[in-house]
């Protein structure tokens, strides 16, 4: 983000505060995709039906604004890690809600201090790995990308698709990864290298290998 729109955002955030509507579109408008991505890949698949990533993003949204003077008055996180914050928080309750307290399949753990985190699967991630790529049109090369994708992504550790997700689909920066994760930029950076490159080992010789993605 540059300068100027940092500027801009500690600027609409400041009239939210005061209670300037216009201005939380404003800041609602910025970050809306970008908190979309991470509900989606994130939203267990037996919730589809009962819930949107939108409905999600409405009530984080709606509790970001009651917070926000409190925020603004001693922020711990940079906003936007604020937001996605209050979004897994609002994430995990749903899940716990309506799919209890079942323990998570070791695939899915990371070792991570957070009681609302909830770790992306390997199937959510290769479908929406998929869905961002235009190449893969004929059925059986796509069933065959998906089918590699799988197989590469369940033999990583769950902390390299963590990053793999935060970087190459909710787009966040090194800083903002390392960041999430507890971890330093220089292992972020690592262990997004390494996971690319095993991505691009497991699709080679399929058209377009990694970059039909």
């Amino acid at each position: 983000m540059s300068t100027s729109d940092s500027d801009d955002i500690e600027r609409w955030l400041a009239l939210a505060a005061s209670g300037d509507t216009a201005a939380w579109q404003e800041v609602v408008g910025r970050y809306r995709e970008r908190l979309r991505r991470m509900v989606a890949v994130r939203l267990n698949p037996r919730l589809l039906g009962r819930f949107d990533p939108s409905d999600i993003l409405q009530e984080t949204f709606l509790d970001a604004s009651v917070r926000l003077q409190g925020y603004l008055a001693s922020p711990k996180l940079p906003f936007f890690l604020w937001l996605r914050y209050l979004a897994a928080h609002h994430l995990g309750r749903i899940h716990r809600d309506h799919l209890g307290r079942q323990k998570r399949a070791a695939s899915l753990e990371v070792s991570l201090d957070r009681p609302d985190w909830q770790a992306v699967s390997s199937e959510a991630l290769a479908g929406q790995l998929l869905d961002a790529g235009s190449r893969a049109s004929e059925h059986a090369i796509r069933a065959e990308r998906k089918r590699r994708l799988l197989e590469a992504l369940e033999a990583m550790e769950p902390l390299d698709r963590e990053i793999l997700s935060l970087r190459h689909f909710e787009q966040l920066t090194r800083a903002e990864s390392a960041r999430t994760l507890g971890i330093t930029e220089a292992a972020a950076a690592k262990r997004y290298l390494r996971a690319l490159e095993r991505l691009r080992e497991s699709l080679s010789g399929l058209p377009g290998g990694l970059e039909g993605l």
